[in-house]
């Protein structure tokens, strides 16, 4: 590996398994120190140990439910307290959902929002205060990745509270990288998009028809023919975490196999 964020912390949510698992471990790869924080702090120390094994005190573990707002507040001084400084926020933590607008509950509508938009919300203002000292201490570029979906940006009949949800995470980027270029912060806000990603979100599908055909039957919805790693994902929060993206705010990147051009 190459260092591409050699110098920087890390905050990683919902790093016990999936995209914050490879995306904490990548991080790590290239330099970082990492808090791989979830509300399964038992898999957020696995992550924290895989790290752990390659680099020594490279990554700590934290429980975080990221609906808590004194958690949000605990957990970043946490991090800041272990490893001196922040410099990188993924917002990744998020469930999935389906169904259609009149299915919906009102109890799910409010939780998937909880989970997948409030928390990005809070994850942003609590930490910014962190990142902008940090910056400004380190001379390191700051920037805050956070995880949408394709379906923040493409809309679906059975998806209404996680199309809602994730759209907002998508806007709330933009005006969280506004905001921090207005007041010179040196902090860049983005999102990502990924489409159908071999991680426990599709725990159902695989449940119901198998590994082999789910995946199959998803990745005949994409161009490429098939469903994406998350690495594939990975690599995309890592640019945007690097200095390599440093005139990269306010956009979003699509890791969507072209689904989005159709």
């Amino acid at each position: 590996m190459t260092g591409r964020l050699k110098g920087k912390v890390a905050l990683v949510t919902g790093g016990a398994q999936g995209l914050g698992e490879a995306i904490a471990i990548l991080f790590a790869e290239e330099g970082a120190k990492v808090a791989v924080s979830d509300i399964n702090v038992a898999g957020a120390e696995r992550t924290a140990a895989k790290i752990n094994a390659r680099h020594p005190k490279a990554a700590i573990a934290l429980h975080h439910d990221v609906t808590n707002e004194a958690q949000w507040r605990e957990v970043l001084a946490e991090t800041v307290d272990q490893f001196g400084a922040l410099h990188v926020l993924v917002n990744n933590a998020g469930i999935g959902e389906g169904s259609t607008v009149e299915d919906t509950s009102f109890e799910t509508w409010r939780k998937v929002h909880a989970i997948d938009l409030d928390s990005v919300f809070l994850g942003c203002k609590y930490a910014i205060p962190f990142m902008a000292k940090s910056v400004k201490e380190s001379g390191l570029g700051g920037s805050i990745v956070n995880i949408s979906s394709i379906a923040g940006i493409i809309a679906g009949h059975n998806m209404a509270a996680y199309n809602s949800a994730k759209a907002g995470v998508r806007h709330l980027s933009k005006s969280v990288a506004l905001h921090c270029a207005r007041q010179h912060y040196g902090i860049r806000s983005n999102s990502v998009h990924p489409v159908f990603i071999k991680t426990p979100i599709l725990d159902k599908h695989v449940e119901k028809f198998g590994a082999d055909e789910a995946y199959a039957k998803l990745g005949r919805q994409v161009p490429l023919g098939h469903i994406g790693e998350p690495n594939d994902v990975a690599y995309a929060v890592l640019f945007l975490a690097s200095d390599e993206s440093k005139f990269i705010t306010g956009a979003e990147i699509k890791v969507d196999g072209g689904i989005s051009a159709m």
